[in-house]
């Protein structure tokens, strides 16, 4: 059977040149990679990893690390950029959260990445499923990191961040003990939303990085992809932008093509131009910084220092 044609066709417009040899991520040794398929797949669980296309999933699932991907297989949004399947979603798995513990618990982790797709459908955002995911991490390993990456729960920023950051402190005993780091991508710059990230707003994107600043505890993180037409200018005014709303965090990588569907590579941006970002992005105050053309949001995100 094959594969449906997205909601969205960009195969008549190619890529702007050949893939730069540094694009080619080197196979990474399979010391832990069936394990951590394994245990992905006989919870019947969605990562990132897999849905998302990621050209690093090797690397991180050779290190024995997955970012778990919640609330189904399905996105109610249709990004020009993303390989996660587009429509109307009828899946729904009270279980889901469990089978993320265990699956942790087989895998031995110290630090998990929790992200979903998009479920505009949910009364909230599928904010629940993510407190919980978080209790039940907590419950099977008391002194586990968490790192979120959620979506910009739309309509529902307020009653989401409530509901997630109850349960935090819930787990935490009533204060997070430790910074926690909540992240949610702009992704792109403000003039390309229309064409990148349909059905999303760069303002509702910003509101809901600012509403997590205010957060006892928690440090705002964000990512942008570089390489579908954005200037340096531009990129550095949403730098400026995240900074300015107290984000800390920020991830920098190149945007791959999943398909020949999907909107094309407008430039593949050389290495140097990804060390002038970072040291744009340091001067402006970020404290944690990766750019690289293999950067991706929960990539090394375990990591504490730039």
């Amino acid at each position: 059977m094959s594969k449906p044609i997205p909601v969205f066709d960009h195969s008549s417009e190619p890529n702007a040149a050949r893939m730069p040899l540094w694009i080619r991520q080197p196979l990474a040794k399979d010391v832990h990679f069936s394990e951590t398929a394994r245990a992905v797949h006989q919870n019947s669980l969605h990562t990132v990893c897999e849905e998302a296309h990621c050209p690093n999933r090797n690397e991180c699932w050779s290190h024995g690390t997955a970012t778990f991907m919640l609330l189904g297989d399905t996105c109610t949004r249709a990004c020009g950029f993303c390989a996660v399947k587009t429509g109307k979603p009828d899946w729904f798995d009270a279980d889901e959260a469990q089978r993320i513990a265990d699956a942790v618990a087989s895998m031995g982790l110290d630090y998990i990445v929790l992200t979903s797709v998009n479920r505009d459908d949910l009364k909230d955002g599928g904010a629940s499923v993510f407190a919980d995911t978080i209790e039940a991490l907590r419950q099977h390993k008391a002194d586990i990191g968490i790192e979120l990456l959620t979506p910009d729960f739309h309509r529902h920023q307020e009653e989401a961040l409530d509901i997630i950051m109850t349960s935090l402190k819930r787990v935490w005993c009533d204060e997070l003990q430790t910074q926690m780091v909540w992240g949610h991508n702009v992704e792109t710059v403000p003039d390309l939303y229309k064409v990148v990230r349909k059905g999303s707003s760069y303002e509702r994107s910003l509101k809901m990085l600012e509403l997590a600043v205010l957060q006892q505890g928690v440090e705002a993180k964000s990512a942008i992809m570089m390489g579908l037409g954005e200037s340096e200018q531009q990129v550095t005014e949403v730098l400026k932008d995240l900074r300015s709303i107290g984000v800390q965090r920020i991830a920098m990588g190149q945007y791959l093509r999943p398909t020949r569907y999907h909107l094309p590579v407008k430039e593949y941006v050389a290495l140097e131009q990804f060390d002038r970002y970072a040291d744009i992005a340091r001067e402006l105050g970020f404290s944690w910084v990766k750019s690289g053309p293999m950067v991706r949001s929960s990539y090394h995100a375990e990591e504490e220092q730039n």
